[in-house]
Order: structure tokens, then sequence, then C-alpha cells
């Protein structure tokens, strides 16, 4: 029987509460819509947690008991404790999954993973947005077509400031002309992360079947391999030292 896959959905949920066009795309909650059909999935347990929450949910506990961390963040990057962020980094080090939604771009903990600037070209308009599979034989994209349509997105475009992509998984090509490095994997310590695109906060993405076909198999391919904590310690010489 295989081990349980322990998934903790964060969002900020501050949007939903007080935009009109957010709160119908997403009553629950973006945290909730993502989560309720990875609950389907057999073998995972899923957990939600939230900025407002204590410690934004996101308590020593709650990481040691998470394989697979999502994030979607956009209007209150600033507002996450930095010892929270500090907290999730080393969780990441050591092997925790980290995926990154949307406007996670700019948050601090994927800027802290990546090393890099996050920054991007943006439209909040009614652009339709084209992925592109450009690595079928990924994990992530196994089940999705070679191409799906969005018919409503925020537009991202290039350049976007992370590093060079180990893994480049999708490319997005947007109705106003742009296109977008849109699902990137690196791995970080002994952890592995993957940049997913699409999400903006009044559009209903997160209800999009191929949305959740990749979410799904994203929370597979992160999941830890190993758990290594970080330590220098000073040992002894294998062998006796020459004269």
């Amino acid at each position: 029987m295989p081990e349980t896959l322990h998934v903790t959905v964060w969002n900020e949920f501050l949007n939903e509460k007080s935009k009109p066009a957010a709160a119908l795309a997403y009553p629950r909650g973006i945290h909730e819509a993502i989560a309720e059909p990875l609950r389907h999935l057999p073998g995972v347990e899923v957990r939600t947690a939230t900025l407002e929450e204590p410690q934004h949910g996101l308590t020593q506990e709650v990481l040691d008991a998470t394989d697979v961390l999502i994030w979607w963040g956009h209007s209150a990057h600033h507002l996450v404790a930095d010892e929270v962020v500090s907290r999730v980094h080393r969780r990441v080090l050591e092997g925790m999954g980290f995926i990154a939604l949307h406007s996670a771009h700019e948050s601090k903990i994927f800027l802290a993973l990546t090393g890099d600037t996050g920054a991007l070209k943006w439209r909040e308009a009614m652009d339709r947005e084209r992925l592109w599979v450009v690595n079928p034989s990924h994990p992530i994209v196994q089940g999705v077509p070679e191409h799906f349509d969005l018919p409503v997105e925020e537009m991202y475009g290039e350049p976007f400031g992370i590093p060079e992509p180990e893994q480049l998984i999708f490319i997005s090509w947007f109705s106003g002309g742009e296109v977008f490095r849109s699902g990137a994997t690196w791995k970080k310590g002994n952890g592995r992360l993957f940049y997913f695109r699409p999400g903006h906060e009044t559009h209903p993405t997160y209800h999009d079947p191929n949305v959740q076909r990749v979410l799904a198999n994203a929370v597979r391919w992160a999941r830890p391999t190993v758990r290594i904590a970080r330590q220098c310690p000073r040992v002894a010489p294998l062998e006796p030292p020459s004269v």
C-alpha cells in the first residue's frame, strides 16, 4: 500500500472577500477550489491554510506533516511573515515539494527559492490563453492534450525573471499576441519546484478539467523522495591520519 501523500493548499483568501467577481468565481475561496479535486485522488489527503490564520496556517507542525505545498498569493505578499517564509524555504530544501501558482511569481518564497526577480509583463483584460505542452513525456502533463484553451485569463508576457528552467513544460500564447513560459520546474535542495501560470482570481481557471489534471499530476511529481535536514557536523576522519 503506497504511503499517503499529504498536500497543503495555501491561499491569501483576501480577494474572494473584497472582489465580487472573485467571490462569484470562488465562493469558498481559491484554496478550496484547488483542494476539492485533489481530495478525490486515491491516497491523497489535503488540508488548507490561509494568510489570516495564526502563523498563516503554516506552523512547523503543519509543514512537518506536508509532502507538497501549493501556494497562491497575489496582493499581500508583503504581509507574509519572514519567519514563515524561512520555515517553508527550509522544508523545501529538506525535500518538500512546492507548487507556485499564478501571481505567486512575486511571493517572498518563490523569489527566495529561485533567487531571481519574478518580473514580467501583464495585462488584466479579456485575453484568451492557449497553453501548449512542450515536454509531452513529462509526468505533469500525462493525460493533458497537446494544447488547451482558457477562454478568459490575465495575460503574462516575457521576459520572465526566473532562472533557466531545468524542464520547461508549458508555453502560453495569448490572444493579444504575447507568449510566456507558463510551466517550469527546478530542483531546489532536496525538493522539487513547479511554477504554473494560470489562475487569476476573477476567472474560473481552477474549475477547468485540464488545469485540475495538471495540478493532480504535479502533486504526485513533486512528492518527496527524501527528507534531509540541513546540518554541518564536524566529523572524525574515516582513516587514521598519516604521519
